[in-house]
């Protein structure tokens, strides 16, 4: 039964890590990162595929954690996709991790590895491991130069950034 128990909480909450060699920001300040964020760039996940003008809007909740809204144009559908989430802090609140869930009690790691402080005007994302990742920004563009120094910072640290893809906005 003790095996049982370790299993169901490893599922629960094996997703919520970060990378190996990879820390999320300090200095993090949720009340700044609220908002709405274009989605740059990403790696492919069954989950965003054939959807553009991707966006996630996030705000607090009454609990202490924050709602999280994913929205998505999908092509072939020619409609609009959406998937209501929330996230909770899995450190101390000034340190850039979540954990987020959009299916019940399954969570998976939410960490912001870079952020422009001064600005808030653009972030990397990782989960778990180096499947995930994205690149995002308060505009639907970045200017060529940053989006070239986040996409080298990503390379760095072991993500596969010849295999993004790049959001298209209408």
């Amino acid at each position: 039964m003790k095996l049982v128990l370790i299993l169901i909480v490893t599922l629960l909450t094996g997703c919520t890590g970060i990378p190996e060699g990879i820390t999320a920001v300090d200095g993090f300040d949720i009340n700044r990162y609220l908002g709405t964020w274009y989605e740059i760039a990403r790696l492919d996940h069954r989950f965003e595929r054939g959807l553009e003008n991707i966006s996630v809007t996030y705000a607090l909740r009454e609990d202490g954690g924050v709602d999280v809204l994913n929205k998505g144009w999908d092509i072939k559908a020619g409609e609009w996709h959406e998937a209501q989430g929330k996230a909770y802090f899995v450190e101390q609140a000034d340190k850039g991790r979540l954990k987020v869930s959009f299916f019940g009690p399954f969570y998976g790691g939410y960490n912001i590895i870079e952020l422009d402080k001064k600005d808030y005007a653009y972030s990397m994302v990782t989960g778990p491991d180096r499947s995930y990742f994205w690149i995002l920004s308060r505009t639907k563009q970045l200017p060529k130069a940053t989006l070239q120094v986040l996409i080298d910072r990503a390379k760095a640290l072991g993500f596969a950034t010849d295999k993004l893809i790049f959001a298209k906005y209408d």
